[in-house]
């Protein structure tokens, strides 16, 4: 569904319970995919003839046991070769696959932006029953266009174990370096190094990391100036190598809310999609050795009906 004119954070009306600001029926009352609307035909074409210029691909997605044990305690996958009779092949399973153990996206199902208040109004029974801002939208809509990343860990010296909310201030400087105006609908990555770091930390550190209540990560700090910052650039999503994509832990403080966790404003109530886990390493490398950080980005969801969550599947092109 196309839109004019995107109005600013400031414009947006207050969300209920005066929490922030809400983008809620922008795209109309029965919308269930949020800012990927700006991924508009005209949009994905234009990125894709400007940014693919030499046919380099660099896949975005880390190995489905990379993050062992599984971050925030969810189940790790188990694959299991099935051998055909008489030597003639293979079949495969996977058991206990969850989604969001690795490079993934986090749906606009996935978090409210108060409890049983999900992005445009749906409710947690919509959800169930109808399969409202569920992953399939996203599959049927598709998900493309120009990518542009933030070497936070270059430009901004971020430290990615450690608990440092970068600030709107830090990702100005890195599009300043990057010498890259962000345009409506582009897809942002957020490179931190955690992905290349987490790979050289012993067993113990990981167990640690893997307890949402002894995890630290960087990611960017919870504010309204960060959320009204990201609003503003009018980017479809938002996609990190990072936990989170925002700071953690969060704050989980009442006084704090809707900010001190951000994926409340950014899912419940932007209709922002976000992408955690991702592998960016490679890209980054190339990113920065020719000096474009700019790509075309494409993503092919899993197509599961009623999906919260999906493996991010998603390849770069340069």
């Amino acid at each position: 569904m196309g839109i004019a004119r995107l109005p600013c954070y400031a414009e947006l009306p207050e969300a209920p319970g005066g929490r922030g600001r809400s983008a809620w029926h922008l795209f109309g009352p029965d919308d269930n995919v949020g800012l990927i609307n700006l991924q508009t035909p005209e949009r994905v074409a234009a990125a894709a003839a400007r940014e693919i210029r030499h046919g380099r691909m660099f896949n975005l997605n880390a190995p489905i046991d990379r993050y062992s044990p599984p971050l925030y305690a969810r189940s790790p996958a188990t694959h299991r070769l099935l051998p055909e009779p008489g030597d003639t092949g293979f079949d495969d399973e996977l058991d206990s696959f969850n989604p969001q153990a690795g490079s993934q996206w986090d749906s606009l199902a996935h978090v409210p932006a108060s409890a049983g208040n999900f992005y445009n109004g749906v409710t947690t029974q919509q959800i169930r029953e109808s399969h409202r801002n569920t992953v399939g939208h996203w599959v049927a809509h598709g998900i493309a266009g120009r990518g542009v990343m933030l070497d936070v860990e270059r430009f901004a010296g971020a430290a990615p174990g450690e608990a440092i909310g970068l600030t709107v201030g830090q990702l100005k400087q890195c599009l300043r370096a990057a010498e890259v105006e962000i345009e409506p609908g582009d897809i942002l990555l957020l490179y931190t190094g955690f992905d290349r770091w987490y790979l050289g930390e012993p067993e113990p550190a990981r167990k640690t990391m893997a307890d949402e209540r002894t995890l630290t990560a960087a990611g960017v700090e919870h504010s309204e100036e960060m959320a009204a910052y990201l609003w503003d650039l009018h980017i479809s999503a938002i996609v990190s190598d990072s936990p989170s994509v925002e700071v953690w832990p969060p704050d989980w403080s009442e006084q704090a809310q809707p900010f001190g966790f951000l994926h409340h404003s950014l899912i419940g109530l932007f209709g922002m999609a976000l992408g955690e886990l991702w592998w960016l390493a490679d890209l980054a490398d190339d990113c920065r050795s020719d000096a474009r950080y700019t790509m075309f980005l494409a993503s092919a969801p899993l197509n599961v009906p009623g999906g919260v969550s999906s493996p991010a599947n998603a390849v770069a092109f340069k």
